[in-house]
């Protein structure tokens, strides 16, 4: 189902902006390995089905997939930035409503959390991309960070421990799309982006780095 959903996000896009080999490719390639990475984690959950906020966050996922397909098409051709942003404001929207969804309908669940925090990743990395060609590459360590953080995970063992909650990540990471898609639409004067930007950084590098000094018994989260 999830690559149906996919294939009618680009079908969308190629109707009413056009649609490349290269944005064909890169959100095909999403949608497949998002709906493999889905069905390994129903897997190791033991999860029968997707719930119902499981849903609406595919549904963003595929969305996600289809800001990917533009971004491809953007290093070809130029990308009506309205229907870039739009498409990325509904993405972001959504991941509210599946938070919403799961608390009302008390179908909140490992699964769930897990595949809300990799497609809010996937989509940041994407933006990074994109808002990277205009600003410089130094951009794309919003989008990079979580999978630096993850990759460390392997030579440091102690990285692996469970972080208590925390409010400030998620408003740090709500931050980073905000700034990305003010980034990617070019309503503010370069200059305010720019420092929008760092400041997006700043905040990812205090964030990461607090839990980092935490999961080392070196500050208090």
């Amino acid at each position: 189902m999830g690559l149906i959903i996919q294939v009618a996000v680009l079908a969308c896009l190629a109707a009413t902006v056009g649609l490349d080999s290269p944005g064909w490719i890169a959100g095909l390639a999403f949608g497949a390995v998002t709906c493999a990475a889905l069905d390994v984690g129903l897997g190791r959950t033991g999860q029968a089905a997707l719930g119902p906020a499981d849903w609406v966050t595919l549904t963003r996922a595929m969305l996600a997939g289809g800001v990917a397909a533009l971004t491809a098409d953007s290093f070809v051709r130029d990308v009506p930035a309205t229907v870039y942003v739009g498409v990325t404001v509904v993405a972001l929207a959504l991941d509210w409503v599946d938070g919403q969804v799961a608390r009302r309908t008390g179908t909140a669940s490992e699964l769930g959390a897990r595949f809300d925090m990799e497609v809010d990743a996937a989509l940041l990395l994407v933006l990074s991309v994109y808002t990277a060609r205009s600003f410089g590459v130094w951009v794309l360590a919003i989008g990079l960070m979580r999978y630096a953080y993850v990759a460390a995970m392997w030579p440091l063992p102690w990285m692996r421990g469970t972080l208590p909650p925390r409010y400030w990540r998620k408003v740090v990471a709500a931050t980073q799309g905000v700034v990305l898609v003010v980034a990617a639409s070019g309503v503010l004067p370069r200059w305010l982006t720019l420092a929008g930007l760092l400041g997006a950084v700043v905040l990812l590098v205090e964030s990461f780095g607090r839990d980092v000094l935490w999961l080392k018994g070196g500050a208090p989260s």
